[in-house]
């Protein structure tokens, strides 16, 4: 089996290197490296370690004699089996999963970026931590090989083998070279894919995004209300904690989250809006994590999920009540430790985002009732900010009225209309269940319905917030005439005293423009000159 006693490579190598050529998945890479060595006759194990971060150094059985816990070897492909039980060696959840540079021979190989073999084990069993699995085993060979690319140590790729200690592992350097080319490819490949994919959902997202900013505005306003929340967004925007924002519906929350990314030190990274409310209860983990191809049936290839979307810039979980309660604890234990992995996958993954979170309940009673945990609830609500609702910021009212009919003029091609004091102080009087998106709604309905006339809107509750007909006192005639002359006046000041024609006051009361013109010389009234 030797390739130098053979004269040249055998077929079975030839044919590894053009695969690992061809393969741009690294999963699927060095799953292919450990198979095929492995059906390589008298290979009793093939492994595959890269070097990662440290990520179980509490937990590692190696840790005291780890002498740097950032980085580690992970093993990530094995394949071999038992001859003595028949047991399978492809897990990667085994004792060795990890290995210090350093220590023992693969974190020898990588500290040093040598190569090691061991001709016979049973000679030399001080290499071996195992040496009753490898008498049982037959375990004869080790040879393991640095993988270096352009002077790098990506990680050890190693064999067992079963065959005679004279057995020539010069193959192995060949492999190991040819692999450590194909996994920094592979890498390449991934991370081409990974932009290429986020570059998309970025456009996506920023589609959305635009789509409603068009249709809702920035924020608008000076009320003392709105000046409170907008210094608490000042305080907190240039740190890294996490934002509760509740308020009621319509409210603004988004404008606030948004805020507070295009004043934080991310803002140059994206801001990443999940709906919680409109993700399916089974699709949740793979919203926010991503998943790997085949790992569910409609999950024909590869997904960013929505964290690693938010690298380097802000995740905002809209209507995170809305997130089932299995989910929660997922979510928790992400925002605590910093990792998670792919649906479908076992790589640990991180992702640097930061989290801002909005809701419209009263999280405090969702925990009291059940249906919210009480940890995650904490640990969202680091900094929380209560936006008001319209009604308790009606000084804010004109700012945005004005705001939004020159919004909806323009994105509907019609001419701006003018809106009267009497028109904004009916707006003023009314309790605005739906708060600002309800106001915008209001305002964009009344732009096409008054294309004709004067400006008047639809408010339909409004009726119910007037005294019952039972408990209103009579009024007396002078109080009527009074009454009178005050519409009169509004009306005339919403159609710019205009008094005939389309759009003039006369068509707006349903008079003869002469019939008005008398009532208005009875009642004394005339529009002063500037």
């Amino acid at each position: 089996m030797s390739a130098a006693r053979s004269g040249g490579q055998p077929a079975v190598f030839r044919q590894l290197l053009l695969e690992m050529a061809q393969e741009r998945s690294l999963q699927k890479l060095l799953r292919l490296v450990a198979s095929r060595l492995h059906s390589i006759p008298g290979v009793a194990l093939s492994r595959v370690w890269l070097m990662r971060p440290g990520d179980i150094c509490s937990d590692c059985h190696m840790k005291d004699s780890c002498p740097d816990r950032t980085s580690c070897l992970h093993l990530v492909a094995s394949a071999g089996k038992s001859e003595v039980d028949g047991s399978d060696w492809s897990g990667l959840d085994g004792t060795f999963r990890r290995f210090p540079l350093g220590v023992r021979k693969v974190g020898h190989i990588a500290a040093t970026g040598q190569s090691f073999e061991v001709r016979d084990i049973q000679k030399d069993p001080k290499w071996i931590a195992r040496p009753d699995w490898a008498r049982s085993e037959s375990i004869h060979g080790f040879c393991g090989e640095p993988l270096v690319y352009r002077e790098e140590v990506l990680g050890v790729l190693a064999v067992f083998t079963r065959e005679s200690p004279e057995r020539d592992f010069s193959w192995l350097r060949l492999i190991a070279d040819h692999a450590a080319s194909a996994i920094a490819n592979a890498r390449a490949f991934e991370e081409i894919e990974r932009l290429r994919t986020q570059l998309e959902l970025e456009n996506e997202y920023l589609r959305n995004e635009v789509k409603t900013a068009q249709g809702f505005g920035d924020i608008v306003g000076a009320s003392p209300a709105l000046v409170k929340v907008l210094e608490q967004v000042s305080l907190v925007a240039p740190t890294v904690t996490t934002v509760l924002i509740q308020g009621e519906t319509g409210t603004g929350k988004e404008l606030i989250a948004r805020a507070i990314h295009e004043r934080s030190q991310r803002s140059d990274g994206p801001l990443i809006k999940v709906n919680c409310a409109s993700i399916p209860a089974d699709l949740f983990e793979s919203e926010f994590f991503g998943h790997l191809e085949g790992a569910f049936t409609s999950a024909v290839r590869d997904r960013v999920g929505r964290f690693e979307l938010a690298d380097g810039g802000t995740l905002f979980l809209d209507e995170v009540a809305e997130i089932p309660l299995d989910m929660q604890g997922k979510l928790l234990r992400v925002l605590q430790e910093k990792t998670f992995e792919r649906v479908g996958g076992d790589e640990p993954r991180s992702a640097d985002a930061r989290i801002v979170a909005a809701t419209n309940r009263d999280l405090r009673t969702e925990v009291e009732e059940g249906r919210f945990r009480q940890d995650l609830y904490y640990r969202l609500s680091v900094f929380p900010i209560e936006v008001p609702p319209l009604r308790q910021r009606r000084e804010d009212i004109p700012l945005l009225a004005a705001h939004f009919l020159s919004l909806h003029s323009g994105k509907l091609g019609f001419p701006e209309p003018r809106i009267g004091q009497s028109r904004l102080l009916e707006l003023e009087s009314y309790s605005w269940p739906g708060n600002v998106r309800e106001l915008s709604n209001v305002i964009e309905r009344a732009i096409i319905t008054s294309q004709s006339g004067p400006l008047r809107f639809d408010l339909p509750e409004a009726a119910g917030e007037q005294p019952p007909e039972s408990s209103r006192r009579p009024l007396t005639e002078a109080e009527i005439r009074a009454k009178e002359r005050a519409n009169l006046l509004a009306v005339l000041e919403e159609t710019g005293w205009k008094i005939a024609g389309a759009g003039g006051a006369a068509e707006y009361l349903g008079l003869h423009p002469a019939t008005l013109a008398s009532r208005m010389q009875s009642m004394g009234i005339s529009r002063k000159r500037r």
